[in-house]
């Protein structure tokens, strides 16, 4: 199912929906049933096969029910997919009494079952997950998954709507059909990719029939998963309060567009002024965030919000649908010291802070002394760019792009380089990466201009084309442009998926492909035949290019290997060997594909025996 097809369908659902919900309600239990009656038939077809086989055929039936029985314990195996568990700084009830208190009460109102697991992550985002014991049979281990950074930004109250929201999709009573197909389709979504992902024997059996079945499950959940989402705000907004929800709506999405675009981003920005971290971002990020918001356009970025439609493609209802239905405004609270969530964690907080910038220090280290390196080098090229121009040189395109790049990451800043992106393409406009350069940052400014230069690039150079389309679908959704994201949206997916099948054609040499020449001049054969002549051990060395239907002007090389053979034996470790450094060393005008042709590829050494030409070696 295409994108296209998977958004129509379901907006076709949606009509059904809004006409006769019960029905439709019904319709969506029946295909969710249909899953585990497919894997009911497959499982008992197997077992009846086997007891007709051992009455019917006796002797030899009872050999054919054995295999059969083996292939259902492999089966029920592959079922019973293990689905790893959440990760996280795990908290308990006699560390954190207040937060249990309050986890306990939202639970019981609601009628959610307990939590097997509470744990602290550094997300800002919190949320139940589900892992099943029994595969597809279900029987869950329920974790509540709480991110540490939205706890130190919202307040109490707010947090506590928060998880009343996520507890929603939990609770019994009138709504229990609707979120158990909510949880449903989570599984599986993550039952299957596990299933078919790891190729387990037995599911041949499921594979074809669950590659049409999810999609079709998920369109038709689609409607009510999105459905769900608004009751779990109602039953939030009748535990706490109406007013309550919408400020943790509000906060949720400015303070994670700040962290997001700016307290992350300036953290790791100043590695390139310092050797290492000197300072605990989890620590301080409350204060943070409280100081850097009074500094930012934050009632621009809620009108962003508010403007952005609910997409279809998107479970979660956008930011102004759901509160419209909740009848109230956006409203930005942000709490003092005293009232953050955070202070729910009683002693403990300060541990599990400690732990969350510990960990974070020790994974960023690596990535951060590198960075500080490379700026360091950066300073010094942006010195000699800029002696270069008051001597009076005028810099060569390559020059003039090192140097706007480097005066906005490590000079001026943003401000000073748009005039040399500006400069750089009046001098160069036909460069892609001129065009997308100051196209993107134009568009970073919300600035219209940008949209034709990311174009122009994309139209430039292919290789553009996937980061450029990406752009340009983010461009227009963040504008509220919803039609031309879509375009841009199945744009980016058809590149994609022509780029996948050309990448599959290039991963694999079979005797059934077609090999041409290899189409070098003298000078490039001479210098690889010198390459080759300084590796020992090789005995005969064939150089094709595969036929291929994408991109064939872009070559793939075949370069085929044998080696010499010590008392008649090949020694496998040093033909791998042999084989590493040629894929390492060899430099062709394209991808080169390297393979043995002793042992049991000997067939393409005859085949590439008989091309004139091919023996290089």
């Amino acid at each position: 199912m295409t994108n296209r097809e998977f958004e129509q369908l379901v907006a076709r659902l949606e009509a059904q929906a809004l006409r006769r919900p019960w029905l439709y309600k019904m319709r969506v239990l029946a295909l969710a049933l249909l899953g585990y009656g497919y894997i009911a038939f497959m499982l008992v077809g197997l077992l009846l096969t086997s007891v007709i086989s051992v009455v019917a055929l006796k002797a030899l039936g009872a050999k054919l029910a054995l295999g059969l029985l083996v292939l259902m314990w492999m089966v029920l195996k592959a079922l019973w997919v293990k689905l790893d568990a959440p990760q996280g700084r795990r908290v308990t009830q006699k560390e954190a009494p207040e937060l249990f208190a309050m986890i306990n009460q939202l639970r019981k109102g609601l009628k959610a079952p307990r939590f097997h697991r509470v744990l602290i992550t550094d997300d800002f985002n919190a949320c139940v997950v589900q892992t099943p014991r029994l595969g597809v049979f279900g029987w869950y281990r329920n974790y509540l998954v709480i991110g540490l950074p939205l706890m130190k930004t919202l307040s109490v109250e707010q947090f506590r709507a928060v998880l009343a929201h996520e507890f929603g999709h939990l609770a019994g009573g009138h709504g229990r059909v609707s979120n158990w197909i909510y949880r449903l389709r989570l599984s599986w979504h993550r039952l299957i990719d596990s299933l078919v992902g790891e190729g387990r024997f037995g599911t041949f059996l499921f594979r074809r029939f669950f590659n049409w079945y999810v999609p079709y499950f998920t369109a038709y959940s689609f409607p009510l998963a999105r459905a769900n989402e608004y009751e779990a705000d109602a039953a939030a907004a009748r535990l706490t309060s109406p007013q309550a929800i919408a400020e943790a709506l509000t906060a949720v999405n400015v303070v994670g567009r700040y962290l997001d675009e700016r307290y992350w981003s300036d953290i790791h920005r100043s590695a390139s002024d310092l050797p290492r971290p000197a300072f605990a971002p989890y620590g301080s990020l409350a204060d943070k965030v409280s100081g850097g918001l009074q500094d930012q356009p934050v009632a621009d970025w809620v009108e962003h919000a508010l403007q952005r439609e609910t997409s279809s493609d998107d479970t979660h209802p956008s930011l102004a649908d759901r509160l419209r239905a909740l009848q109230q405004g956006p409203l930005l609270s942000l709490p003092g010291p005293d009232a953050r969530a955070d202070r729910l964690l009683g002693p403990v907080l300060s541990t599990i802070t400690e732990e969350l910038d510990c960990r974070w220090e020790a994974a960023v280290l690596p990535a951060w002394e590198e960075r500080y390196q490379t700026a360091t080098r950066g300073r010094e090229r942006l010195r000699e760019l800029d002696a270069l121009l008051q001597q009076g040189t005028e810099l060569s395109p390559q020059d003039g792009y090192d140097h706007a790049c480097l005066t906005e990451e490590y000079g001026a800043g943003e401000d000073a380089a748009l005039p040399l992106f500006r400069a750089l393409y009046a001098q160069a406009p036909d460069q892609p990466v001129v065009c997308y350069a100051l196209g993107l940052r134009l568009l970073q400014r919300d600035d219209d201009e940008g949209l034709a230069l990311v174009e122009k690039a994309t139209e430039l150079d292919e290789d553009a084309q996937l980061s450029g389309y990406e752009v340009l679908r983010d461009y227009c959704w963040r504008r509220g442009r919803e039609e031309a994201a879509h375009a841009w949206h199945d744009r980016l997916v058809e590149r994609h998926e022509l780029l996948q099948r050309a990448r599959a054609e290039r991963d694999q040499i079979t005797l059934k492909d077609t090999f041409d020449p290899h189409g070098l001049d003298q000078q490039q054969l001479a210098a690889l035949r010198a390459q080759l002549r300084a590796m020992p051990g090789l005995r005969r060395v064939y150089l094709l290019r595969k036929r291929v239907a994408l991109f064939p002007e872009r070559p793939l090389f075949v370069l085929g290997y044998s080696c010499t053979r010590w008392w008649g034996l090949y020694r496998r470790k040093k033909v791998d060997a042999i084989g590493q450094r040629l894929v390492d060393e060899v430099q062709l005008p394209g991808e080169v594909f390297v393979l043995s042709t002793d042992g049991d590829n000997y067939r393409f050494g005859r085949k590439f025996w008989w091309k004139r030409g091919a023996r290089v070696r």
